[in-house]
């Protein structure tokens, strides 16, 4: 269940996703120490969750599996309203294994969404594993401890991999997406086939690729509307149709500060087609 004031995505399984989700990793990445919880971890979320910030995305990979589990508890907010998403790679041979252990971590019975994290977990990458991996994934929606399933950082031709023995499709594909980076045509192509896309790194033009010609824009933007770049940049992702992940602190803001944002993506696309190479800002 979503904040009432931000918008959802409709899933192919018929699920509404929050289009704003908490991320767990990148800023909040545990690089060591990965049995000691990290209470600044944990407040992080429970600040988020107590905002009504319902979508948080983790993955096993991030090691911060246990810091959601704690938070959720600590919050008092019943599962029901949460949608969480986790992720797998470490353990892709035995994804079932990996999804019984990041379920004892995040102390939950199921998760909303499990995703591959990544196509590149065998060099080279294997049509075949792939394949297999992707029934492996069936077999966990059909046994109910996740709601939906789908993939992450996938290109055009993983996702035909996966569609030509798929009974179940993936519902989402999340990837690396900004104005800078937009993917037309995997995004259009996905949606074409009941793929939603979801965005990590929606705030590269400010932290990855600056000087750029966006800059200008976002600069006018805020000012004119009293709100910071980041939260443009946000909302502007949304309102292409692509659901956002991010860790910034700035998105909990935005709870509160719905209804005062633009519709930026009529003045940001037109600034982007005139100076922009779509290549030559790839964050």
């Amino acid at each position: 269940m979503a904040s009432k004031s931000l918008p959802t995505a409709k899933l192919s399984t018929g699920a509404e996703i929050p289009m704003l989700a908490y991320g767990t990793g990148t800023a909040l990445f545990k690089m060591s120490n990965y049995d000691q919880l990290d209470r600044t971890t944990v407040e992080y979320i429970k600040t988020a969750l107590s905002l009504g910030y319902y979508h948080l995305d983790g993955a096993e990979l991030y090691n911060t599996e246990p810091e959601i589990g704690v938070a959720i508890k600590e919050s008092g907010i019943p599962r029901e309203k949460l949608f969480i998403t986790t992720k797998v790679i470490n353990n892709i041979s035995n994804i079932s294994a990996g999804l019984d252990a990041s379920l004892k971590k995040l102390g939950v019975s199921h998760v909303d969404l499990y995703l591959i994290h990544s196509p590149f977990f065998t060099d080279p990458v294997s049509k075949e594993a792939i394949q297999s991996a992707w029934k492996d994934m069936e077999a966990i929606q059909k046994s109910g401890k996740a709601k939906a399933i789908g993939v992450s950082n996938h290109l055009r031709q993983h996702l035909e991999y996966i569609l030509e023995i798929a009974t179940i499709k993936p519902v989402i594909n999340q990837l690396e997406y900004s104005p800078y980076l937009q993917r037309e045509g995997i995004v259009e192509w996905s949606k074409e086939r009941g793929i939603v896309t979801a965005a990590y790194g929606p705030l590269s033009p400010i932290t990855k690729a600056r000087p750029g010609p966006l800059d200008p824009v976002l600069e006018k933007l805020a000012k004119k509307y009293g709100v910071c770049q980041e939260a443009i940049l946000l909302r502007w992702t949304m309102q292409m149709g692509v659901v956002v992940v991010t860790t910034s602190g700035i998105c909990l803001l935005m709870l509160s500060q719905w209804p005062k944002y633009p519709r930026t993506s009529s003045t940001i696309n037109p600034s982007l087609s005139s100076t922009l190479k779509s290549d030559a800002y790839s964050c």
